[in-house]
């Protein structure tokens, strides 16, 4: 009962209370609090159109949430994803440059893997100065993904950028042939699926395999697994790269699914909502997958906030915020020990004879 609570209620509880608190902060605008909470389901789940908002968001949410999941399942916190999306999308739209691509599957699968590879690249580099320099990876990887948005938007709009692209520099657009469409003719494109097989496929190599069991055991206990002979420094760049790549892939698939090209749309802050998704599934592979629809939702449901109740559309952020806060608040109380019986039963106080027991006891 114990390990139910910590898993799920407490989790479940860090959300409810903040979406209490978000209906005290939009109360103070002056916004019926009911009115938000329906809103928000409306937006998020209330008909297929929602829907199709909501997954379309969530795919990108699964793979950057894994950038963080699987590093931190070797003891790392890298909150980088953000940086390896935006590369992950900019190899993609650049690899047309430097190479002719069939038309067809194989030349969409080549343009994904050079996002993936990006990502991982860029994320071994946290966990290399980690394990050879001794940085600290949460802030060197944060720092990495300002300098990729920096880099981004040099090529984006020097070297690689489209002539055409007058407004909003971009890169040159993806041929037809290389982008991928939705699944069975609606507007959810077929990143979802990559998420989801991701997700599964690095749940089952964490849970059934002997190098994933390898990496929980660096993650539980570097210096255990360092006495048995396990190879730690490159479980972690493993780790890294694997967390990496998923992020790549990500803003490979923005690219050829939603945008057609590499531009500012990429930096959309799904690295950093990733952060929120890992930590919320508490860094299992396989939960990420719910805890993404989840806030899929509330970033699709922001406009029907903005368009019904006059909210802004980043009020959603603040939601996010205030559940990010309450969940790191809520591990905490996973170290507790909870006595269900002390909870649910009257106190008694101790007898006079109980009393004189424990004196003569002690």
């Amino acid at each position: 009962m114990n390990d139910l609570f910590k898993s799920i209620a407490l989790p479940v509880l860090a959300i409810a209370a903040a979406l209490l608190l978000f209906g005290v902060f939009v109360w103070f605008a002056g916004v019926s609090p009911v009115d938000v909470w329906v809103t928000l389901f409306k937006g998020a789940f209330g008909d297929w159109f929602s829907w199709q908002n909501t997954l379309q968001r969530a795919a990108p949410l699964m793979l950057t949430a894994l950038c963080v999941a699987i590093p931190a399942r070797a003891g790392l916190v890298v909150i980088g994803a953000e940086g390896a999306l935006v590369l992950g999308g900019l190899a993609c739209a650049a690899l047309p440059y430097v190479l002719v691509l069939p038309q067809n599957v194989l030349g969409t699968a080549m343009v994904c893997l050079a996002g993936a590879l990006a990502g991982a690249g860029w994320t071994v580099v946290a966990g290399a100065l980690r394990r050879y320099r001794g940085i600290n990876e949460t802030i060197s990887s944060l720092l990495l993904a300002y300098v990729a948005i920096g880099l981004f938007k040099h090529a984006v709009e020097g070297p690689l950028r489209d002539p055409a692209s007058l407004n909003k520099p971009s890169t040159l657009p993806l041929d037809e042939a290389l982008r991928i469409g939705g699944i069975m003719g609606s507007d959810i494109h077929w990143g979802l699926a990559l998420g989801v097989l991701a997700c599964v496929g690095l749940g089952i190599w964490l849970r059934f395999t002997a190098s994933g069991f390898a990496v929980a055991v660096v993650g539980g206990n570097l210096r255990a697994a360092q006495l048995v002979g396990l190879p730690a420094s490159r479980l972690v760049l493993l780790a890294c790269a694997l967390g990496g790549a998923a992020a790549g892939l990500a803003g490979a698939v923005e690219v050829v699914a939603v945008h057609t090209s590499a531009n500012a749309s990429l930096i959309a802050g799904y690295g950093y909502a990733g952060i929120l998704v890992s930590f919320m599934a508490r860094h299992h592979p396989i939960a990420i997958i719910p805890v993404a629809i989840l806030f899929g939702g509330f970033g699709a449901a922001g406009s029907l906030l903005q368009r019904r109740l006059g909210l802004p559309d980043a009020s959603v952020l603040v939601l996010q915020g205030l559940a990010f806060v309450l969940i790191l608040a809520s591990e905490a109380l996973r170290e507790r020990r909870w006595d269900w019986r002390a909870l649910l039963l009257p106190r008694r106080e101790p007898t006079a004879v109980q009393l004189g027991m424990g004196d003569k006891i002690a």
